[in-house]
């Protein structure tokens, strides 16, 4: 059964072929530990689509980003990464948008993608990682990033990445399992403790897989300084606020545990709807959708599959929900 797209999906993935060949010059045969690396096709993703009632997917580039090249190569497999997914934009109206991929941990390369991804490409946000080659989003070096991104009031999407460390226990299992969560959970402790949120209130975040553990730490998150006085310096003003103003996508989310945590700490204004297509399969985006409707009434659900995403969306709020020219 097709049915009448309408959602907006903001955690979306795709994998331009430039992307793909730009890991096989780099020899890299393994992108994310443990994680089989799928196929994908514009044909088969709209196809996707359709099927299951989304309109748009704002797409963006995983793990590991450009982490497998340095310098100006970086830069130029965000390029080219940019430009293809800006051409999937064009070739296929009111269906897709896009989070630029940037080349950190350069920042003067990043705020170069950025200017040409918003202004020349018209992306929709930019897309970041939790650690980029090991350094955290609340490090010092990033703030001109968070800077100028709270200038622009752009939107950003953060996708969990591999942790560096290289001596943790993996247990034979996929990075992606438990460590992509944990690494969500640490990059949010690190905007909080670092005072990047206090000194940016206004950015538009949006975090991963309902946050990873965050939602359900978030009570726990706030005693540092209870823990050690010493870090009362570094204590957010609200931390809990704090939280509350970031946005939540449902990817690998979408059941009633982990949404229940979810909507204790934030309004369903913060929700939005993503499936993680196609690092996980058809069936999961099935069953992302099932969990919703079961979760939500029906103006909470209509605003996490659509409404909340067009508020922060311009672009995309103004195509008609019904218009899906393939």
């Amino acid at each position: 059964m097709t049915l009448e797209p309408h959602r907006i999906d903001v955690h979306h993935h795709v994998i331009p072929e430039v992307y793909l060949q730009a890991l096989d010059r780099a020899g890299v045969s393994d992108p994310i530990k443990g994680v089989a690396y799928p196929r994908w096709s514009a044909e088969d993703d709209l196809d996707l689509m359709d099927r299951h009632g989304i309109r748009t997917a704002v797409v963006s580039i995983t793990a590991p980003g450009v982490a497998f090249v340095d310098g100006a190569q970086a830069a130029h497999v965000a390029r080219a990464t940019n430009d293809a997914m800006a051409q999937l934009i064009t070739d296929h109206p009111g269906r897709y948008g896009a989070f630029a991929l940037v080349p950190l941990p350069d920042v003067d390369a990043a705020l170069r993608e950025i200017d040409y991804a918003l202004d020349v490409l018209g992306f929709d946000g930019v897309g970041l990682f939790t650690n980029h080659r090991g350094t955290y989003l609340g490090d010092p070096h990033f703030e001109p990033i968070f800077a100028a991104l709270a200038e622009r009031d752009a939107l950003i999407h953060v996708h969990p990445a591999t942790p560096s460390a290289t001596d943790q226990p993996g247990f034979g299992l996929p990075t992606s399992l438990y460590e992509f969560p944990f690494d969500t959970t640490r990059m949010v402790a690190n905007l909080l403790y670092s005072g990047t949120l206090d000194r940016h209130p206004g950015l538009r975040i949006i975090l991963s897989h309902a946050g990873g553990t965050v939602p359900f730490l978030a009570q726990r998150l706030t005693y540092a300084a209870t823990i050690n006085p010493q870090l009362r310096g570094r204590q957010p003003r609200d931390l809990l606020a704090s939280l509350r103003r970031l946005y939540y996508d449902t990817a690998m989310s979408a059941n009633r545990p982990t949404l229940s945590a979810l909507t204790a700490l934030v309004d369903t204004d913060h929700i939005l709807f993503g499936t993680d297509y196609p690092f996980m399969p058809e069936s999961t985006a099935a069953e992302t959708i099932a969990g919703v409707q079961e979760f939500f009434g029906t103006d909470a659900l209509q605003a996490v599959e659509r409404g909340n995403a067009a508020a922060l969306l311009p672009r995309l709020a103004r195509l008609p929900a019904a218009e899906a020219g393939g």
